[in-house]
């Protein structure tokens, strides 16, 4: 017979699966991190200028509305380029200027982004060894040169099909011949069945004759005419409303290519007028401040949890050094763009991270408190798996609103998405399964046996001693919170109608000046005289020989005169190079995406919590992150604080904040509600927020310790940013528990629904909402926690 296991021995050990995984993940991401190098933004690196002219074609003049309907055509093929936080704003009335981060080849960036790209489908009608012309005959046809036979040509029919029925375009490998990559042609509807009968009558065509063929071109010129198979139907044609370009393309080719087929034809024809080479839009000075400060909000974080949690806090510590690893990686590994608001937001997610651990570690502490057993194993076990719920619904709701603002927004609000997604999914993987590996490990060592207090789970802890003092009610009082509540919206929604918001360069335009200096002037020495004259928010840089170029808004031609003069005094004799006015980069088409691609996020994770919860608690979570946006929202109209890009990014944040901090509330409401189906959602809802006050208190502390140090140590390229999200972090906690919850309850009463009996077994629940063991146990112990 086996023996019976030692009292206090481990029940199980860490399966080596997870070991394994946690392994790979690691030296795959070391591997990443030391072979490759991230892709710096704009503001850290610098990059490519390229100012563009748009003029008159046969049928469209070139003016503001044709030049803005061409930016947002541009915009898409940057995007499709792959080159994240583009800068792209009108100047004038026909110029456009374009700033690409990080870009290798500018001149062939230049020509891609620049070319008309009027992408046509014809059937072909004949060949012929004679060249023809371009220009279209009397009947519609033309005659160009054949792609795949030298010295041959190939004579088109009537356009069958433009770029304008073309619905996506992706550069794929291509798996069937491995003969190099293809361009993958998604279309409309309506533009599917015009594919469908211009293959389905080259299809009738004998075998071998040139009938049998399709062209497809791009400004008259055949980039691909493949033939039809013999196994399509006559009359048939291709039918699923998508094909392929074959070509023996490149990657970079067929990159290129879909990015000019996916962002369509410009509207009226562009020159490339000016190009060159500028330098970051931030400092080195602003550079390793931030970078300063993000160490020490580290370094002050995982301090922090280790004095509260011990040696589990120390391995989480350790685990979320190897969360940095893994997210940079992921980041450099899909090609995406570093940027200052970037790193910060990762480095917030840092903070951030520390909530799963806080989650586990928490409910190890209710579980061992529960049973002070000798074991230390089943409580760490029991409190990954009744954390796993919170952890995933919370990371889930986040990756919804990320992946959405992914595919339907554009420009930075896409970047975000982005970093967002890698930054959560990152934060999964190092807590869930990096974390538990630790954590497994050190639970099972006779050293830490014989030692629980070691662990950090053993004891009871500040906060929840406190509780066990008061025994508060919270939801008592829902009435009040309320009120309140709606008189903080009432006072953010005055500031937003009395003072407007400050909307930055990015958002309304402004003026782009351009200053030669007689003297060298590196952008540090510029930017700090810029600040001097009374500009601290204007965007300064290297541009070109030395010059230096100055954006700001609202810039009168006094003002410009006192720019110059502070300019003077570093600079020696300053003369002005160029002066013109310039729109917005964010124009209004981008931030009409970037609302319908919120709206939607925000409908999606109404929908998923809805089906995870119930819509009285979905319906209360979003009430809440509503009510944390017009707070934060005012504030900084109150304030007169630049509603910007990186605003936007704190903003889009602070609502994935506030939906994870409701979300594990609900958790435990979810929880009481398996265990007790008809008990009272007031008296559950309260005992909830009193369980996970020390995981709100605890993961709050660790994400304003990052945000105080960036906020205070960060330099003026974060101060609003820091401070937008120190205001969504403190309004985040308050509203979960004095918003979402009152909400909720009041819903709950309003619409009760159909409730269940008791499963058998259950628990009845006394007028206090504890059951009549957990009442007992709280008596006992005198804690507030139920365990």
């Amino acid at each position: 017979m086996p023996r019976a296991p030692k009292s206090g021995a481990p029940t199980s050990r860490a399966p080596v699966w997870r070991a394994v995984v946690a392994l790979c993940v690691v030296a795959l991401s070391l591997y990443v991190a030391l072979t490759q190098t991230a892709r710096l933004g704009l503001d850290l690196r610098g990059g490519t200028h390229i100012v563009l002219e748009t003029k008159d074609s046969p049928t469209v003049e070139a003016d503001a509305a044709s030049t803005d309907r061409a930016l947002e055509v541009l915009r898409q093929r940057v995007d499709a380029l792959g080159v994240a936080e583009p800068g792209l704003a009108r100047s004038g009335e026909k110029r456009i200027i374009v700033e690409l981060p990080g870009v290798q080849d500018p001149r062939k960036a230049a020509e891609i982004i620049g070319r008309t790209a009027q992408l046509t489908v014809h059937p072909v009608t004949g060949e012929s060894p004679e060249r023809g012309g371009a220009e279209p005959a009397a009947d519609g046809s033309r005659t160009l040169p054949d792609p795949d036979r030298p010295g041959n040509h190939l004579t088109l029919g009537p356009t069958a099909l433009s770029g304008a029925g073309v619905e996506d375009a992706e550069a794929l490998l291509d798996q069937q011949s491995l003969s190099g990559w293809i361009v993958s042609l998604d279309f409309r509807d309506k533009a599917g069945e015009a594919w469908a009968r211009v293959t389905g009558k080259a299809a009738c065509a004998p075998r071998g004759a040139p009938e049998r063929r399709v062209a497809i071109t791009l400004d008259n010129k055949i980039i691909s005419a493949p033939g039809v198979n013999e196994d399509v139907p006559c009359e048939v044609g291709i039918t699923g409303g998508s094909t392929r370009i074959t070509g023996g393309f490149s990657q970079s080719e067929a990159r290129d290519l879909a990015a000019l087929v996916k962002g369509g034809a410009l509207p009226v024809p562009v020159d490339v007028v000016e190009q060159r080479t500028v330098g970051p839009t931030l400092g080195a000075d602003a550079i390793a401040a931030s970078t300063r400060a993000a160490l020490i909000g580290v370094a002050l974080t995982a301090l922090f949890i280790t004095v509260v949690y011990r040696l589990l806090g120390a391995l989480a510590a350790l685990a979320l050094a190897l969360y940095g690893l893994v997210s940079y990686a992921a980041l450099v590994a899909l090609g995406a763009t570093l940027t200052l608001p970037g790193l910060a937001g990762f480095v917030l997610a840092i903070g951030m991270a520390v909530d799963a651990n806080v989650l586990v570690f928490e409910r190890a502490r209710e579980e061992y408190l529960g049973v002070r057993s000798t074991n230390l194993a089943k409580p760490v076990r029991t409190g990954f798996a009744k954390a796993w719920s919170a952890v995933v619904d919370s990371n889930v709701t986040t990756l919804l609103a990320a992946g959405l603002l992914f595919f339907f927004a554009t420009g930075p609000v896409k970047g975000f998405g982005v970093t967002l997604s890698i930054g959560v999914l990152a934060s999964m993987v190092t807590a869930l399964v990096i974390t538990r590996v630790f954590a497994d490990f050190a639970v099972t060592r006779r050293f830490v046996r014989e030692r629980p207090a070691l662990t950090g789970i053993a004891s009871t802890g500040r906060v929840r001693t406190w509780l066990a003092r008061r025994d508060p009610d919270l939801v008592r009082h829902r009435r009040r919170w309320l009120a309140a509540s709606a008189l903080l919206v009432a006072v953010a929604v005055a500031g937003i109608a009395l003072r407007g918001l400050e909307f930055g360069v990015e958002f309304t335009g402004g003026r782009l000046v351009e200053y030669s200096t007689s003297r060298p002037v590196d952008a540090d020495t510029a930017r700090g005289a810029v600040a001097d004259a009374g500009f601290p928010r204007a965007v300064v840089q290297e541009s070109g020989d030395g010059d230096i170029t100055v954006r700001t808004e609202h810039l009168t031609d006094a003002e410009q005169r006192r720019v110059k003069e502070a300019l003077a005094e570093p600079g020696g004799t300053v003369t002005v190079e160029r002066d013109e006015l310039i729109g917005p980069s964010l124009g209004s088409e981008l931030r009409q995406k970037a609302l319908i691609a919120l709206a939607i996020a925000v409908a999606a994770q109404l929908i998923y919590l809805s089906a995870r919860f119930r819509w009285t608690l979905a319906a209360a979570a979003v009430s809440a992150m509503v009510h944390d946006v017009l707070l934060v929202v005012g504030l900084f109209a109150w304030l007169g604080k630049p509603v910007d890009s990186v605003f936007l990014a704190a903003l889009l944040t602070v609502i994935g904040y506030s939906v994870n901090d409701t979300v594990v509330v609900f958790d435990r409401v979810r929880e009481a509600r398996r265990r007790d189906p008809r008990g009272d959602l007031a008296a559950n809802a309260n005992r909830a927020v009193v369980q996970t006050l020390p995981r709100t208190v605890n993961t709050g502390m660790g994400a304003l310790f990052i945000l105080t140090a960036l906020a205070a140590l960060g330099g003026d390229s974060l101060a609003d940013f820091s401070l937008a999200l120190i205001a969504g972090v403190v309004v985040g906690v308050a509203s979960t528990v004095f918003t979402a919850v009152p909400i909720a309850v009041a819903l709950e009463r309003r619409n009760p629904g159909t409730r269940p009996p008791a499963r058998p077994g259950g628990t009845a629940q006394g007028p206090d909402g504890y059951s009549p063991l957990e009442a007992r146990r709280k008596k006992e112990r005198g804690t507030g926690a139920v365990v």
